[in-house]
């Protein structure tokens, strides 16, 4: 099996949200899931709980039923629009990055079309809801599956293996629930993660900003 030769800083440098680059012909081994899904339980989580559950789909029809409650989220997404450019919050761009961005779209809109043909479909989960909740309780609920997730995308890129942090799904979340038969009043979804082979290994570091756009010292 081909797998990439990452120093640790290379691995957390470049493993990309990956949508174009999914093989959709190739299986994916489900020991190769497994063994990512076993370096995501050793995240840490509020009160050390492991208060997660991941479901892993890869019957040909619930991916397909998935897939189509993911492009009809897109749909929505689409028709609702992000906030534009120069709004509070939400910074003017310049051409390239604006150039950049309508990639990335490009690439999203791709993604959801095909969403139901990726081998592997995985959705983190949470025990309870946090909908109208304090913030303190979002912000601990979401870091105590955030960590788990993103350790699962980090073994599976030094496996060779794609993902792509996708939310889009949820604004159908219970439709997708009763697709998994997931409790939807106890356990909340937070993510839906397509996993696939890449078609190629070479990926580089994200064009970022420098440290001092973003990084504020002692006070904002």
């Amino acid at each position: 099996m081909d797998t990439p030769d990452l120093t640790n800083d290379a691995l957390l440098s470049t493993t990309r949200t990956v949508r174009r680059r999914l093989d959709l012909e190739r299986p994916v081994e489900r020991h190769l899931v497994e063994e990512c899904l076993a370096l995501a339980q050793q995240a840490p989580t509020g009160g050390n709980r492991q208060s997660w559950g991941f479901v892993v789909v890869t019957d040909p029809a619930r991916r397909a039923a998935l897939g189509e409650v993911y492009r009809r989220g897109w749909e929505r997404y689409t028709r609702v629009g992000a906030a534009p450019e120069g709004a509070p919050g939400v910074p003017v761009r310049d051409e390239e990055s604006h150039q950049r961005q309508r990639r990335i779209g490009a690439s999203a809109a791709h993604l959801a079309e095909h969403m139901h043909r990726v081998p592997v479909l995985v959705i983190p989960c949470i025990a309870g809801r946090t909908d109208d909740a304090p913030t303190v309780v979002q912000a601990s609920s979401y870091g105590s599956i955030l960590p788990a997730v993103w350790s699962f995308m980090l073994a599976a890129r030094a496996r060779g293996l794609g993902t792509a942090w996708t939310t889009i799904h949820l604004f159908h979340e219970r439709e997708a629930a009763e697709v998994l038969e997931i409790p939807f009043d106890e356990v909340m979804q937070v993510a839906m993660i397509p996993v696939a082979h890449t078609l190629g290994l070479d990926f580089a570091p994200g064009k970022r900003e420098s440290l001092d756009t973003f990084v504020h010292w002692d006070a904002w």
